[in-house]
């Protein structure tokens, strides 16, 4: 199909370059070969008149008028893309369609067995695909590649809408055969005492309870990181350090491992775990759906 002499089969080619910054690495992601993209980059180049792509050592990068393009081009293809996949009704139960889904390895180990549980209590024939978080999570959602985010408020997007999903609070946990086994947790002993912390990698913001103790003012002794919630608890066990985690997960991770858990002595904000989804998608049946599964997986959480 062609408007205005511009064959639009070429502005998702085109996307997935001004993205990648990669000829080659858009060739992969559309399952064409490297030369039919070079092609395609070529009458691009004719119609808009710019380069758009110029090697600049071993890499590629934008020219200004390809970068003044790259958000807008996105934005348009994410509309194309919600109107095509928005039907007037949607039964899990039929649907092949598949979700991707942005989420925290503590959002994986402690929601989403409800979540998958929950959709094959319903009978859900389509697919869930959870996807690791990277740094600013909600231009993933932003681009169109993801269809919900499952985040704190500290790190949704006030460009589009969300819900509230459920809260936690978050506890010191420390290895119960350990010189903390069995102590008055206060804020003295929880600032001199050695911790280990998670720190996500690659990334320059603080997970949310970082913030939360730097906004009251509290200082830890950090001799430890990992890159996992999940794993800190386990990392504990066997020393006399402790941990500040969410207190779901240090739950379900003391049915298993030898620790105890304590109030953290001092006042911090709640931990408020959300659910976000692009804009264009609001009416979409199938997110609507989807964003009720999680809703009755956080009850079911909180009944746990």
């Amino acid at each position: 199909m062609r408007f205005k002499k511009l064959d639009l089969n070429l502005l998702v080619a085109l996307d997935h370059m001004l993205t990648l910054q990669s000829v080659s690495a858009a060739a992969d992601k559309m399952f064409m070969s490297q030369s039919a993209m070079s092609n395609a980059l070529t009458r691009l180049r004719d119609y808009f008149g710019d380069p758009l792509l110029v090697q600049m050592g071993k890499r590629m990068v934008l020219t200004p008028q390809a970068e003044a393009m790259k958000d807008p081009l996105r934005d348009i293809l994410v509309r194309v893309e919600a109107t095509i996949e928005t039907q007037p009704e949607f039964d899990p139960t039929v649907s092949n369609r598949s979700f991707n889904v942005l989420v925290s390895d503590y959002t994986l180990r402690v929601l989403m067995p409800l979540v998958v549980a929950e959709m094959e209590r319903q009978g859900a024939r389509c697919s869930l695909n959870m996807v690791a978080q990277k740094e600013s999570p909600y231009l993933m959602l932003e681009r169109g590649d993801a269809d919900l985010l499952i985040t704190p408020d500290l790190f949704i997007s006030s460009d589009h809408p969300s819900h509230f999903l459920f809260e936690d609070e978050y506890v010191v946990v420390a290895w119960s055969d350990g010189p903390h086994g069995n102590v008055d947790m206060d804020l003295t002993r929880y600032q001199e005492t050695p911790h280990a912390i998670m720190v996500p990698p690659g990334s320059t913001s603080n997970p949310a309870e970082t913030q939360l103790l730097a906004a009251a003012g509290i200082t830890r002794n950090v001799d430890l990181t990992t890159f996992s919630f999940s794993a800190l608890p386990h990392l504990i066990v066997g020393t006399s350090r402790i941990a500040t985690v969410h207190g779901h997960l240090a739950k379900a991770v003391m049915r298993h491992a030898p620790l105890v858990s304590y109030p953290l002595p001092f006042e911090t904000g709640p931990f408020r775990q959300m659910v976000q989804w692009h804009s264009y998608r609001d009416r979409d049946p199938g997110i609507i759906w989807l964003r009720n599964v999680f809703a009755n997986a956080s009850d079911a959480l909180l009944l746990n």
